[in-house]
């Protein structure tokens, strides 16, 4: 996956925007020019009824609130909004790309560009073909969308942020449009807005509104900031969002509520509901399996190993298609969750509060990625997290570079040439063959920290016991 963190962040201007109370907001307002750059800052800028509408303090995202007479035409990827008359030299446009990663210059090449027009009448825009009454929201599934991880940091997540307060009574208008990925997503879509979404791509009517948002909300990588929406959304909030949306039945580790409809997708000897009675299980693993690229090389060892240790384990394929339902339940139901750093973590979002995600972290100086992309984000979920990181001899890059190469010695060295080098290298040509000793107590500790929370009310204690040092 693409790191933010491997690319030279630019330098961003803040404006002042109309926004709900208690949105943290940059240090100073400024006016931008037609051609982008900074103005002259204008006191006039503090006056209420005045409409500076873009912020962009924000190093992954920018968006631009509008009020009043609006008006889009998808066609021509334009939106126009309409004030009292004023003069030339005031009458500024905005350019937008509505894609959460703008300083990423690969991201944001396959990001359609959305232009924020003023004009002083209705005569110099289209004529409304529809009227809503809604607000509406503009945003891009175009760049790295088709990587789960991408589809949720990137869009999902900031779409959340963006959209939960008008409580469903929000139009979508999508660029870059991706037809599979509205059909992948369309339950998660239609919770957070009742209204039909619109390709902006293709439809031919101007539609207009009386508040729109060109682009959407950031907070981190992952995750959410209570403190930057009036509303204190978090991440969990987020997860109870899912939960609904896909009928999960476990909020948290102490509940043994697992629906049938996600027992059918496991394999019938782990099932835990016997003549509809709950009884007690084993501990269930779900392990992220990856066919290409960071796969294990000794994957049969490490599951005979995990349920040697007193797993049932369930086998997941880390890119899991469309039938979000069927695997959202599958990682619901289980109690740890463990992979190879890389998109199929993401699906940590599924798992009950309380649960445990293991990530396995190549060999490469990739820790700080692995935290901020999912170690940081397991925390803000309730989520216990344990790091594995593999040593020489578990990576086959020892296979492919003498011993004393860089590649093997010195990553830090390889971390100053481009990210595509450190990418091809690290996370497109290496596998993993985990040290079955020292991986052992990883999966031991992952035990002991459900033991913990559970005391012998649901997990078979012989289970826990049986590891106990």
């Amino acid at each position: 996956m693409n790191i933010l963190r491997w690319i030279t962040l630019v330098g961003s201007l803040n404006l002042k925007v109309p926004k709900r109370a208690g949105l943290n907001m940059a240090t100073k307002d400024v006016q931008i020019s037609e051609s982008g750059s900074p103005a002259q800052e204008d006191e006039d800028d503090e006056d209420e009824d005045s409409k500076p509408i873009c912020h962009v303090s924000n190093p992954r995202s920018e968006y631009c609130e509008i009020l009043g007479d609006i008006r889009i035409h998808p066609n021509s990827s334009t939106l126009f909004f309409i004030t009292p008359p004023a003069p030339a030299e005031e009458r500024k446009s905005w350019k937008i790309r509505p894609y959460a990663r703008k300083a990423d210059p690969i991201a944001m090449q396959a990001v359609k560009e959305i232009s924020i027009k003023r004009r002083d009448t209705a005569e110099e825009t289209p004529d409304c073909s529809i009227n809503h009454t809604s607000p509406a929201i503009v945003f891009s599934i175009g760049s790295y969308t088709g990587n789960l991880f991408h589809d949720f940091t990137d869009v999902l997540v900031p779409l959340f942020l963006t959209s939960r307060h008008y409580h469903g009574h929000v139009h979508f208008l999508v660029s870059d449009i991706k037809p599979w990925w509205i059909s992948k997503y369309s339950a998660i879509l239609s919770h957070l807005s009742n209204r039909v979404v619109i390709d902006l791509d293709h439809d031919k009517s101007t539609h207009c509104f009386p508040k729109a948002q060109v682009g959407l909300e950031f907070h981190k990588e992952f995750g959410a900031d209570p403190q930057m929406t009036p509303e204190k959304y978090s991440i969990r909030d987020f997860m109870a969002l899912l939960r609904e949306v896909y009928s999960l039945g476990r909020k948290n580790i102490s509940s043994n509520k697992i629906e049938k409809r996600a027992m059918n997708v496991l394999p019938a000897k782990i099932s835990t509901i016997s003549n509809g009675s709950l009884i007690k299980r084993k501990p269930r693993l779900l392990i992220i399996y990856r066919k290409r690229t960071r796969k294990f090389l000794n994957f049969p060892e490490i599951v005979e190993l995990a349920k040697s240790v007193g797993y049932d384990v369930v086998i997941g394929d880390a890119e899991f298609g469309t039938n979000m339902t069927g695997y959202a339940g599958l990682v619901n139901s289980c109690d740890v969750m463990m992979g190879v750093h890389g998109a199929g973590l993401t699906n940590m979002v599924f798992l009950p509060l309380g649960a445990v995600v293991i990530q396995i972290i190549p060999l490469g100086g990739l820790q700080w990625v692995g935290r901020t992309s999912f170690g940081e984000p397991a925390h803000d979920m309730k989520l216990h997290y344990i790091e594995y990181q593999i040593q020489q001899e578990e990576s086959s890059l020892i296979e492919e570079y003498p011993h004393n190469d860089p590649v093997l010695v010195d990553p830090a060295s390889i971390h100053k040439h481009d990210w595509l080098s450190l990418r091809s290298i690290y996370l497109e040509k290496q596998n993993v063959k985990l040290d079955l000793g020292r991986f052992k107590r990883v999966l031991q500790d992952a035990l002991h920290i459900l033991y913990e929370q559970d005391r012998g009310h649901i997990f078979e204690m012989s289970a826990i016991q049986s590891n106990s040092s």
